[in-house]
């Protein structure tokens, strides 16, 4: 075989790759869990069932959690797994620190329906966030919590509106960055159909920023953290050092930490505080 003939094959083997990653990209991206549409939720605390309609005419299934003497919202931005049938319990993290809770389904996931592109995921979460603040809240009320995936979608809604504060939770510098750690070797800017640009987001973000990032973090590392807040430098990094991907709400000092943020009782003795 000659060496042009072994170029080809490697191309094509190359090129079939790429095809590959283009298609069955939201495989790796979004793990969702679908619910019939008369799906009852059951949880301990008390919460209503919202349904929002967007401007495309899809709708997307939200559950809130009122607080008896609420001191605000936590508006929680959940990861790319299940629905919120299994989200809805981080609930009780917040409704006992004071605070009401809200959560969406992203389209695709659970009850809400739709056509999933980046673009719509941005217009969905303003969508969201405009709703509460026409039917319940004030902005100066409103806490943007992002979770992983979450964080990217949380920190572009902070960015185009005025809530109190922004708390991300082990978030990526960018969809794209974090895409490409996995797949060094392929053109991912031509091939992701999400980008999702944290890192440009931040840069406009007004309000108080504070990243929660576990130092054991294998999925979206540490860095990432570290690079965002070169691009906002007035942020927050909380370190926890027992902290995975998935551990964090399992940690004692993960709840000190957030119950200080909620009630203003933060106070960092440096940039980078560390929970040991």
């Amino acid at each position: 075989m000659s060496p042009l003939e072994i170029f080809g094959i490697v191309a094509l083997v190359y090129l079939a790759l790429c095809i590959l990653i283009y298609i069955t990209q939201e495989l790796f991206l979004f793990h969702p869990e679908k619910l019939i549409s008369n799906f009852e939720y059951k949880f301990d605390a008390d919460f209503e069932e919202i349904y929002i309609p967007t401007k495309d005419g899809a709708v997307l299934n939200a559950l809130l959690f009122k607080n008896k003497n609420s001191k605000g919202l936590v508006f929680y931005f959940k990861g790319n797994t299940r629905s919120i049938k299994g989200w809805g319990k981080f609930s009780r993290d917040f409704i006992s620190k004071g605070y009401d809770f809200f959560v969406f389904d992203y389209r695709g996931f659970g009850k809400s329906k739709g056509k999933r592109t980046e673009r719509n995921f941005h217009k969905d979460c303003n969508a969201a966030y405009e709703y509460l603040v026409k039917n319940h809240y004030k902005e100066e009320d409103i806490i943007i919590y992002g979770r992983s995936i979450g964080s990217g979608f949380a920190t572009r809604t902070a960015s185009r509106h005025n809530p109190k504060k922004l708390i991300l939770d082990s978030p990526y510098y960018s969809l794209y960055h974090l895409v490409k750690r996995f797949f060094p070797l392929f053109p991912v800017m031509s091939l992701s159909k999400y980008h999702v640009r944290t890192d440009i987001f931040i840069k406009s973000v007004k309000c108080p920023v504070y990243i929660l990032h576990g130092m054991k973090d294998k999925l979206i590392p540490y860095r990432h953290a570290l690079l965002l807040h070169k691009l906002n430098p007035r942020a927050h990094i909380i370190r926890l050092q027992k902290g995975n991907h998935n551990n964090l709400p399992s940690l004692t000092d993960y709840h000190r930490v957030v119950y200080e943020i909620l009630n203003d009782t933060f106070v960092a003795e440096s940039d980078f505080e560390e929970i040991l």
